[in-house]
């Protein structure tokens, strides 16, 4: 998904917060900061019920468009085995990750601050990994638009015009330019607040999806393609470039540290209570799509379902449009993260100084101010600018020339999504533990273990995706 990202961050004053009142900036590494004033003791102000809301809302996003793609590539039963065990492996590191967020500083956890407490030097890893992720998702976005819109124009002509619409509307290529005019100036602001309103349409998306292919499949609309194969047990090789599709679509890593910053009372049981909430509904919501997708498309469906169905529906139209106005105001929430990290990355031998630095003071509370706002100290002007065109002109190039939304997702999942959603929680847990006479040496080991999966993916997926790119007649649609 719409991988949508809003959840608020606490306060330096204790005011209480918005659900939604944050940019994924904030998401990522803890909240907006004033350097000025001494802070006052953070507590937390959420529910559990608005802490599973903001994760989960966090976790559903464009990847779940691809899930009946990823059932076909290895058929019904394999598929949804996968889905769970996606989620359940997403379940363990997010675990740790709670277990991370509450040895930092109170309620001012986030990546960065953990990473000071276990590998300092190596911050710049993470900051590209995270970079890499935002960017291939606001990639993703602008696919989704330009497969979307043409469909949308289509059905709004068929419904409600006798004329047919004019050939420059059908062109989604077209409309992935227009629509920049629009996100150009939101991606250049430097706070993201008022996009927050979004989350609305997020749910809406999520939901009228659901019952789209649920409603078709026992009603099919007029104009359908003929269903491909279904099948119990058929693994193909497209299999491989479709599992970390899945990882992809668990990812919300970036949102585990806010949230356990914001939530009241937060102690473990009542953090488990929010990891599992959250991943049950996406696992549930997933599942859902995946095999109703596949059983009305079969082996022919595509790697955006929603994509799949016909032109001519209004009401396929209206669930279409709304998850290009999700995608549309969520692209600059990926731009401002993968901005502020790449600035962090250019500033590497200056932030690791002050990293180190910061470990070792000794007052809890010296975290440094680049901390919240993931970048090297304020930007200037002309960096800002330079670092939104690079981002913004390199995504638009690619997004225009390439349609293919699997292979995106595929390059993400394989990538951004498990180094912070796998190596890093494992990495992380294992080293704040190392030393600990007291520690679980199960649990140690089973972080090992899931940063070594972490890493198997990374390179297995990714040496895969790339050979497709080089040869693509390797490999295809499952079929």
């Amino acid at each position: 998904m719409a991988q949508k990202y809003g959840t608020a961050s606490v306060s330096a004053t204790d005011e209480p917060a918005s659900p939604h009142g944050a940019g994924e900036s904030s998401a990522l590494l803890g909240g907006d900061r004033d350097t000025t004033v001494k802070r006052a003791k953070r507590e937390g102000k959420a529910s559990m019920v608005s802490s599973v809301s903001n994760l989960a809302n966090t976790i559903i996003g464009s990847g779940m468009l691809t899930f009946p793609l990823a059932m076909a590539s290895a058929g019904i039963i394999p598929g949804m085995i996968t889905c769970i065990f996606s989620g359940s492996v997403a379940v363990f590191g997010l675990y740790l990750l709670s277990l991370c967020a509450a040895r930092a500083p109170h309620r001012r956890s986030s990546f960065f601050a953990v990473a000071q407490m276990t590998f300092p030097r190596a911050a710049i890893f993470f900051d590209a990994a995270i970079a890499a992720k935002c960017f291939g998702v606001s990639i993703s976005y602008l696919i989704i638009i330009k497969g979307l819109m043409p469909n949308v124009v289509t059905a709004l002509y068929h419904d409600l015009s006798s004329s047919s619409p004019p050939a420059w509307a059908l062109s989604g290529r077209n409309w992935i330019s227009i629509f920049m005019v629009v996100l150009i100036p939101l991606v250049f602001l430097r706070h993201l607040d008022s996009l927050r309103h979004t989350s609305y349409v997020a749910l809406f998306s999520v939901a009228y999806l659901v019952v789209i292919v649920i409603s078709v499949y026992f009603n099919p609309l007029e104009g359908m393609p003929e269903r491909g194969e279904v099948r119990l047990i058929h693994f193909t090789p497209n299999f491989v470039s479709t599992f970390p599709v899945q990882v992809f679509a668990f990812t919300c890593a970036q949102n585990l540290f806010p949230i356990f910053n914001e939530l009241k009372e937060n102690n473990q049981k009542r953090m488990n209570v929010v990891i599992g909430g959250a991943i049950g509904s996406a696992t549930l919501t997933y599942e859902v799509i995946a095999i109703f997708g596949y059983l009305t498309f079969g082996s022919t469906v595509g790697a955006n379902i929603i994509a799949m169905y016909p032109s001519t529906s209004l009401f396929i139209a209206v669930g279409q449009l709304a998850i290009v106005v999700l995608v549309l105001f969520s692209y600059p929430l990926q731009v401002h993260p993968c901005r502020n990290c790449l600035d962090k990355i250019f500033h590497a031998g200056e932030a690791t100084k002050q990293v180190i630095a910061s470990a070792e003071s000794p007052d809890a509370d010296a975290l440094p101010d680049v901390d919240d706002d993931h970048a090297a100290g304020e930007m200037s002007p002309l960096k800002h600018t330079l670092l939104t065109a690079a981002i913004v002109t390199s995504g638009f190039t690619i997004a225009f020339f390439v349609n293919d939304l699997q292979m995106v997702l595929s390059f993400v999942g394989s990538t951004g999504s498990t180094t912070i959603s796998f190596i890093l929680p494992g990495l992380f847990y294992w080293q704040l533990t190392r030393a600990d006479r007291n520690r679980n040496n199960a649990l140690s080991l089973g972080a090992l273990a899931l940063a070594a999966y972490g890493g198997f993916v990374f390179v297995f997926c990714l040496g895969f995706n790339i050979y497709k790119v080089i040869n693509p007649s390797s490999g295809g649609p499952a079929h």
